[in-house]
């Protein structure tokens, strides 16, 4: 290499610049004993010496390529020297010239000695040496064998040639002896003989019959290759990657459509004078989507190029080339709800509607919504998958692109797991939104990401009078029921009340946004025997209250009522559980944020059992309604053990325990848990998370086994002085509690945000209000308010009803509290139990005193145990409260389960340290569980069919079609109620024992078969082709107004009846059908039919109100694919919960249909003509009767 002094210079300051390691070190010579300090720089494979790091110029380069670089030990030193020796370090670098000497450096830090060794080693590119150094001994060896090659091939050559030689001397040997043999014949006779002849011909037969055999031997070889498995795995091979090709053509489609009639016309548009959209936007909604469809534009052209060059097709290498580039669609899906957020925002503005709608219009895109093709890249990477799957399984395992497949799978698979866990909560946000679509004012609430949908429904809202009376008298009126009606939405936060308008629109009504943090709900209401009788009896106990309490503005009550008690018990379930999930929060919060090192977010945060992998529990990316991440797989006791956490309980963790906890445990385990969870709080939180709740020393000892000083550490401790209890100031006044669960002292409800620990005794709890209430205590008070009067045998009844006279507006006067002497706080219990409203388990009270230093002191050190103990038994009333109201069918098959819930109830209410607001909800579940449910009235499936018994049915003609359509939906709802929700487990209705595992399910396949076989039947059984064509038209209108009642069952028994072939032949019976028929049943197959899953009718459902009687054949076949995709454990034996979620929310969506039923009224002529199958015929009969109506003409 030619260098001149210009090009050291230049490359020393680049070094002293930009090179890789810089610094001093001590630099010795071969000759030279003595140690110098040098400025180092090392620039790629070059080593700068400087005198200094202020020299300009190098004093030394040394190229390291091909050096050796390592530690070296210590010299020996001398005494005088010995300690100053002991600090240096040193090193050698050893170059492979001859003449180069070896450079010996030091330094004084062993890290930065290790440092220098490492960049000087990488640098001596001694890695490339060492491969250079392989490579030539293999070249060197292929060199030895290609010798070896050309000597044998030079061998070979000569033996040819010598074989060539033999031949052409045999050949000529040959010829000669050929010579001699025809001389020798011309010299014999030459008269023919007859023999040659028969030679020639039995030769000819010869050589024909080896051609047959050969021919039908090779025959039999390919047949036998035709019909062996490897030939059937390698057709069904080439069957999947031709289905592979379409299915890759109508996705590249899919996309072209996207790209060209929106994504390339909205960016136009957005450059317009008044741009409807911005570019921003238009990046937002259509993300990388252009992207991907170039790749998989690149990606079908090498398919189809594979295809080309058939049967040989080899796969493995795309999928190497897609697979890295495959990562773009994490950030689709990572941002795809998002997306859709920004298209519902941008859909509210008019242009840029009607001119979305405009795109929608065009033939390309079938009628289908942006929102459509946009979720079509979700769906991708799983169809990949499968794919794959089916190639594999029909691809030998000695196969050349085995391995690669396997490789791509897997990728694949890791890839999916990721987009799984976006699409989950996309499926929520496009709920939200879609309901947010619906609502002409909007609802920015539903833009909140973590707003969790729960339920929909109708519900009855009564108005309340101008003087604040609940006008109980008009919950009978017709007309009420019609004005009152309301589609009521519950969130994780908010309920939202809406009004129908016109055209399916919802119009939000006063106060119809209601944040479930200033809720307290009330189930069952006050009323005299004349309200009672002026409601009438088809509302009785069907009415809840929700008392609100807003924090800047004055609180007010919305009374809703429902259609039957089952309805009402999951619309109160429901509630309670979202207000107990937010206050639960704000309890804990409150309750160890003071005096404690760990607030609870950062302890949630420090807990690593809530989002850790570990060896019995994995989660996904999802985030439950706790902001707490969801899990995938668990061991059934850390399951139960999430169950009781006391930190969060999401709903949808609790809905999907209930539903599915039989598949992996057993009812009486579960009471087991929660059983033990109230008679040992402490057990509520895991005991490797109670270290971060309690940071004193004193709670520290109670953890680890000590005997507890505090006395509220045990469920049995003293009770400090009794207070008696006064009647409150207007309820607008009362002071909203920062939490749902109060604290008994001496038998009253004390509010916990109004309690704190000072030197002077038992003042407020907290140094500050929750954050749902902004509102300031003083110290020394505790303040009482009541939503209902308690009434109390002393004269604070007087002072109590002159408060209630006091204006609203003004602050109420102070009411001393008396001392025990003047009330007895049981008999207070009693009597506040007997006249005050049953409330949900969490309902607030509180009370109001002066005195607030009577408390012992050791009482004060146990807060944090008492607020754990009441958690813990309102989280165990509330999952039981929960489990018996939606789950009611669990303790009606199992007696011994419901007899032991009630022992240990009547046990919870024996306890004397109960609140009376937990005694009030033990009873209640107790009531539900003992006494008779009335229902809604309604007649059952068992009584229609006992009146159809052994009456005969009146003719088709004698029943209008609407009556039809209303006994027909009012049928199909009994039959699909019936079924209980185990049945949809294991996929019995599957198994061969399918009518002893799923009766309920197998009854309503028969009854669909039943009805479907009744109309074809009365079609066909008219020999008249006028009375045919009136038979069709009037089951299509039959079959229109059950869609509007939103029977859609029954809209596919009747197009499936119609379908059939023994109708569809009819020729000249279709033939007379008018066109407005023909376009109905067009419309109707339309809506319910089966391509794309279903896609219409799912639409359909989501923006329909129940009551709705869906079609069951669509959620069994969603849950068989959940099924067959996934198992109930995983290869460690963990639960696979993740399964468990999918199938529950699938089980709720049919629940919610089931619970709120029709309101009409029975028809026994009606039902009993449905109903008889005298007349019915089978499908053999029905074809028979076809072809003797119409025969088959003549070909």
């Amino acid at each position: 290499m030619r260098l001149n002094d210009g090009h050291v210079a230049y490359l020393g300051l680049l070094a002293k610049k930009d090179g890789s390691r810089r610094g001093y070190l001590s630099k010795r010579s071969g000759d030279n004993p003595r140690w110098h300090s040098r400025w180092f720089a090392l620039l790629q494979n070059m080593l700068f010496c400087f005198e200094s790091d202020a020299s300009a110029r190098p004093s030394g380069l040394y190229l390291l390529e091909g050096s050796a670089c390592e530690r070296a030990p210590s010299p020996k030193p001398s005494l005088s020297a010995k300690d100053s020796l002991e600090k240096q370090h040193y090193f050698t670098v050893t170059f492979n010239h001859d003449n180069q000497k070896t450079l010996e450096l030091r330094t004084e830090d062993a890290k930065d000695c290790d440092e220098w060794v490492a960049a000087i080693t990488h640098a001596s590119y001694r890695n490339l040496a060492t491969e250079h150094e392989a490579l030539m001994q293999k070249y060197l060896h292929l060199l030895q064998i290609v010798e070896t090659e050309k000597t044998v091939a030079k061998q070979l050559r000569q033996q040819i040639e010598d074989g060539e030689i033999e031949i052409e001397r045999l050949k000529s040997e040959i010829a000669s002896l050929l010579k001699d043999n025809e001389r020798i014949q011309s010299t014999q006779s030459s008269v023919p003989n007859d023999d040659d002849s028969d030679i020639k011909k039995i030769k000819k037969v010869q050589s024909f019959l080896r051609g047959w055999l050969c021919r039908r031997k090779w025959k039999t070889i390919i047949q036998d290759y035709i019909r062996s498995p490897h030939a059937d795995s390698m057709r069904k091979r080439n069957q999947v990657v031709f289905s592979m090709l379409e299915a890759e053509a109508e996705y590249v489609q899919q996309l072209h459509i996207l790209v060209n009639n929106f994504l390339r016309p909205l960016r136009m548009a957005a450059s317009s004078k008044k741009p409807p959209i911005t570019h921003d936007d238009v990046s937002s909604i259509f993300l990388n989507s252009e992207t991907i469809m170039f790749l998989h534009q690149i990606f079908y052209q090498g398919l189809k190029a594979r295809i080309s060059s058939w049967p040989t097709l080899v796969l493995a290498d795309l999928f190497d080339i897609l697979l890295p580039m495959l990562n773009i669609y994490q950030e689709f899906v990572r941002n795809h709800q998002y997306s859709l957020q920004i298209l519902a925002h941008c859909k509210q503005n008019r242009d840029f509607d009607k001119l979305l709608k405009h795109y929608e219009a065009k033939p390309d895109c079938e009628e289908r919504t942006l929102e459509t093709f946009l979720t079509y890249p979700m769906f991708q990477i799983p169809r990949y998958i499968l794919t794959l799957h089916e190639l594999l399984a029909h691809t030998p395992h000695e196969h050349v692109e085995r391995n690669s497949l396997d490789y791509a799978k897997s990728k694949l698979e890791e890839l999916s797991r990721i987009m799984h866990d976006e699409v989950s909560e996309t499926e929520n946000i496009r709920k939200n939104l879609a309901i947010e679509r619906m609502i002409i004012e909007g609802c920015e609430i539903l833009l909140d990401t973590s707003q969790t949908f729960v339920r929909q429904g109708s519900l009855i809202q009564v108005p309340m009078s101008e003087k604040g009376k609940i006008t109980r008298g008009r919950l009978g009126s017709l007309s009420l029921k019609k004005e009152g009606e309301r589609q009521c939405f519950l969130f994780s936060k908010h309920l939202i009340i809406c009004t129908r308008g016109s055209g399916g629109k919802l119009h939000l009504t006063k106060n119809g946004v209601i944040s479930l943090i200033d809720c307290t709900l009330m189930e069952e209401q006050e009323s005299t025997d004349e309200e009672t009788k002026a409601s009438g009896q088809d509302i009785d106990h069907l009415d809840f209250k929700i008392v609100v309490e807003p924090k800047d503005s004055p609180s007010f009550t919305v009374i809703l009522v429902a259609s039957s008690r089952q309805e009402k018990a999951a619309w109160t379930s429901d509630i309670s559980q979202c207000v107990d999930n937010i206050r639960c929060n704000g309890l804990m919060m409150n309750a160890f944020e003071e005096n404690s090192k760990v607030t609870v977010p950062q302890m949630i945060k420090s807990d690593a059992s809530l989002y850790c992998d570990d060896v019995d529990i994995r989660f996904s990316k999802t985030m439950n309604s706790c902001k707490v991440l969801q899990i995938r797989y668990a061991s059934v006791e850390r399951l139960l053990e999430r169950l009781t956490d006391l930190r969060f309980l999401s709903i949808d963790f609790l809905n999907t325990f209930l539903h599915s906890y039989r598949v992996f445990t057993t009812a009486v385990v579960v009471l087991d848990k929660l059983i033990t969870i109230y008679k040992k709080p402490i057990s509520a939180i895991p005991a490797r998370s109670l270290e971060l709740l309690f940071a004193s020393s004193q709670n520290t000892k109670l953890l680890y086994g000590e005997p507890p000083k505090s006395p509220r550490a045990n469920r049995k401790f003293s009770s400090p002085p009794p207070l008696s209890i006064t009647k409150s100031s207007s309820p607008s006044r009362r002071r909203k509690l920062s939490l749902n669960i109060p604290i008994i002292t001496g038998g009253k409800a004390l509010d916990l945000a109004a309690l704190s620990c000072s030197s002077n005794g038992y003042a407020s709890m907290y140094s500050s209000m929750s954050p749902f209430s902004k509102t300031t205590l003083d110290i020394n008070k505790l303040y009482v308010s009541s939503n209902y009067p308690s009434k109390i045998p002393d004269e604070g009844d007087a002072a109590s009803e002159k408060q209630e006279e006091t204006p609203p507006n003004k602050q109420s006067s102070e009411v001393s509290v008396r001392e025990e002497s003047d009330t007895d706080p049981n008999q207070s219990d009693e009597a506040e139990a007997e006249t005050s409203p049953t409330k949900s388990p969490t309902t607030p009270k509180s009370v109001k005193c002066k005195n607030s230093s009577g408390f012992p002191p050791d009482q004060r050190n146990g807060d944090k145990e008492f607020v754990i103990r009441r958690a813990a038994t309102n989280r165990v009333l509330n999952v039981l409260r929960h489990w018996v109201s939606k789950h009611s069918q669990d303790f009606e098959t199992n007696d011994e389960l419901k007899c032991k819930v009630i022992s240990f109830l009547e046990e919870v209410i024996h306890d004397p340290e109960l609140l009376t607001q937990e005694r009030k909800a033990a009873a209640n579940i107790i009531r539900t569980l003992t006494q008779e449910d009335p229902g809604d009235n309604q007649i059952t499936l068992e009584e229609i069919i006992q009146m159809a018994e052994g009456v005969k049915a009146e003719p088709f003609e004698n029943h209008s079609a609407l009556e039809i359509a209303e006994q027909l939906t009012l049928l199909d709802h009994l039959v699909f109620k019936k079924i209980p929700y185990e049945e949809f487990f294991g996929q019995g209705w599957m198994k061969v024992e399918k009518n002893e595992r799923t009766p309920y399910i197998m009854k309503n396949t028969k009854h669909f078969n039943d009805i479907s076989n009744l109309i074809a039947s009365e079609i066909l059984q008219n020999e008249d082709v006028n009375a045919r064509v009136s038979a069709i038209e009037k089951w299509v209108a039959v079959a229109d107004i059950c869609r509007c009642l939103h029977n859609y069952n029954a809209v596919l028994e009747i197009t499936s009846s119609l379908n059939r072939s023994a109708i569809f032949r009819l020729k000249k019976t279709w033939l007379k059908v008018s066109k407005q028929t023909k376009a109905l049943i067009d419309k109707l197959q339309r809506l319910v039919s089966s391509e794309g899953r279903f896609k219409n009718l799912r639409e359909a459902l989501k923006n329909c109100d129940p009551p709705c009687v869906p079609y069951l054949g669509m959620y069994l076949t969603d849950l068989a694919f959940i099924e067959e995709g996934t198992p109930n454990y995983t290869e460690d034996g963990l639960v696979n919960f993740s399964k468990m979620r999918m199938i529950s929310h699938i089980i709720r969506e049919i629940r919610q249909f089931q619970q709120t039923s029709y309101k009409i009224e029975h028809q026994a002529k009606v039902t009993q003509y449905l109903l008889d199958q005298s007349f019915v015929m089978d499908e053999e009969s029905l074809y028979e009767s076809s072809l003797r109506i119409e025969p088959k003409l003549p070909t």
